[in-house]
């Protein structure tokens, strides 16, 4: 056995010797604090040692990325690191956005349970003047949803955003936000079409634009929403008006223009002390 060199990369290493294995020759790799490679026959030093100096000029030459498809290799002994799914799901996940997602789920299933009105009666925004009384109604209604899009798309969105603004920013900014938001879109989404609507989107709304602005006022925070997603979302809410009128745009713009003044408002100090 001869050992013709060693990669601090695994990868390359690993590109070269199934190149080398598609020209009829075996090499083995060995990993002790680099990936060493290994020749058996050594009357082939002199074609390997060419063929590297030849590697080593152009690692990302086709020819050599395709090789492993050719080499028909699967047993390389690599191994890679998995994504971690669901740590990953509970880093970014605080209590109060576990919480919220939980709820939306339960209130999800009942509905489909129990049915869209059932659920209704109990949860929608006050619809008659003796209700007034009954709190939970002007906070509720973010809680219903009425199709699997309709709660995948907020849910995705309140686990991305409303995660990073808990872990940033802790579960307190995150309730405020979530109960002026769900108060004032519900409030004029009821002005606009009558107080049978749901969802959690003014409260989604809400915290994309804050997001942004949080982040383009206070970087430093580590609450963000590139550019060209705000844009997107713009774009989209904007459409919206045009595609469909059984959408609660009130509620949609009006969670918007509260993320943005309770950014503004945050932000306030920052900007002074620029």
């Amino acid at each position: 056995m001869l050992m013709i060199t060693s990669f601090t990369n695994p990868r390359i290493a690993q590109a070269f010797v199934d190149y080398m294995a598609t020209q009829g020759v075996v090499l083995t790799l060995q990993h002790n604090t680099q990936w060493d490679v290994w020749l058996a026959d050594e009357s082939q030093a002199a074609q390997v040692q060419a063929e590297l100096a030849r590697f080593m000029e152009n690692p990302a030459d086709p020819r050599y990325l395709a090789a492993s498809w050719q080499s028909g290799q699967t047993n390389s002994g690599l191994r890679y690191r998995r994504f971690p799914f669901l740590a990953t799901l509970r880093e970014k996940t605080g209590p109060f956005t576990a919480v919220i997602i939980a709820i939306c789920v339960l209130v999800y299933l009942l509905m489909k349970i129990l049915g869209d009105q059932v659920v209704m009666a109990w949860l929608i925004w006050p619809f008659d003047p003796s209700l007034k009384f009954n709190v939970w109604r002007y906070f509720t209604h973010a809680f219903m949803h009425f199709s699997l899009l309709h709660i995948l798309f907020n849910l995705f969105w309140w686990w991305y955003i409303g995660g990073m603004v808990e872990k940033r920013l802790g579960s307190g900014k995150l309730i405020v936000i979530t109960i002026i938001s769900a108060l004032l879109s519900g409030f004029i989404q009821n002005k606009f079409s009558g107080p049978l609507f749901g969802g959690l989107s003014g409260v989604v709304y809400a915290l994309m634009s804050y997001a942004w602005l949080r982040g383009e006022r206070d970087p430093q925070s580590g609450v963000i929403l590139p550019r060209g997603l705000i844009a997107f979302i713009l774009i989209w809410l904007i459409s919206g008006w045009f595609i469909s009128s059984d959408v609660s745009h009130g509620a949609h713009f009006t969670g918007l223009l509260v993320g943005l003044a309770m950014a503004f408002v945050d932000t306030q100090n920052v900007r002074k002390r620029k």
